[in-house]
């Protein structure tokens, strides 16, 4: 039995769980991509993952490169160009939940991938939006995971790439035909999600050995806590084995071999 695992891990694992089979999930590079694999290939297998690139009920080997890696071409169920992919099954309402990552999120969700610094004369240029500013703004719900720090979790973004509730929380408020927006952000601290009526990011689940200083430390506003604060539950042996083939396969494969 498999008993040990790391906290990037436990993110993973949390996030994975969040998908339900039969979903249609936009999925972004990176870490929601590794948990959307995991979730396909243990308890939902029946998701439907969809790629920027316009790749439909892709069911990739190895974790893909980029949008453009050919694994999710060759392995999804048909590939179509990105305007449809976009304009039909994005802004047409058939697409569940959009999985993303970021670089910056604030405390009201959203989200930063344009810049680090003042937008004249940055520190540190991003790569930039891409899909995700439609994706949050079209899909039912957004899920979110990224590691854990200050410099992740800040206040208010530098710049915003992508909406979450806006930066005073009511960025969605009393317009038509958008989504609901983030609904839980998946840290390797915890699982957050938005406060009801204010919209601020608030943790409701903390991973097993986390303390709440652990995340107030690591959180770079006054984090809040849920009053009925749950223990997520611990990743389970399988999971843990799909997951570590999965990133070896993945391995293997960048390297040639």
């Amino acid at each position: 039995m498999m008993t040990d695992y790391t906290s990037a891990e436990m993110m993973t694992v949390t996030a994975a769980r969040a998908l339900e089979n039969g979903m249609t999930c936009f999925v972004g590079i990176g870490l929601p991509s590794e948990a959307a694999n995991l979730a396909r290939l243990t308890h939902a297998p029946d998701v439907v993952l969809i790629y920027e690139s316009g790749t439909l009920q892709t069911k990739p080997e190895v974790l893909p490169l980029s949008i453009g890696d050919g694994e999710l071409c060759e392995s999804a169920l048909t590939t179509v160009a990105v305007p449809e992919m976009f304009r039909y099954w994005l802004q047409g309402g058939k697409v569940n939940v959009g999985f993303l990552g970021t670089a910056q999120i604030d405390r009201f969700a959203n989200l930063n991938t344009t810049l680090i610094g003042d937008y004249q004369s940055p520190k540190v240029r991003l790569p930039g939006g891409g899909g995700a500013p439609e994706i949050a703004t079209n899909a039912g719900e957004v899920f979110i995971t990224l590691k854990h720090s200050k410099r992740a979790f800040v206040k208010d973004v530098d710049f915003v790439t992508t909406l979450g509730f806006g930066r005073d929380g009511k960025g969605r408020d009393g317009v038509p035909n958008i989504g609901k927006g983030p609904t839980r952000v998946i840290t390797d601290l915890c699982v957050m999600k938005p406060d009801p009526a204010t919209k601020e990011l608030t943790v409701v689940s903390l991973h097993p050995g986390v303390t709440r200083d652990d995340v107030i430390q690591a959180t770079g506003w006054e984090i809040r806590f849920a009053e009925t604060l749950e223990s997520t539950p611990v990743p389970e042996a399988n999971e843990l084995e799909i997951l570590r083939e999965l990133k070896a396969r993945t391995d293997r494969k960048h390297a040639g071999a």
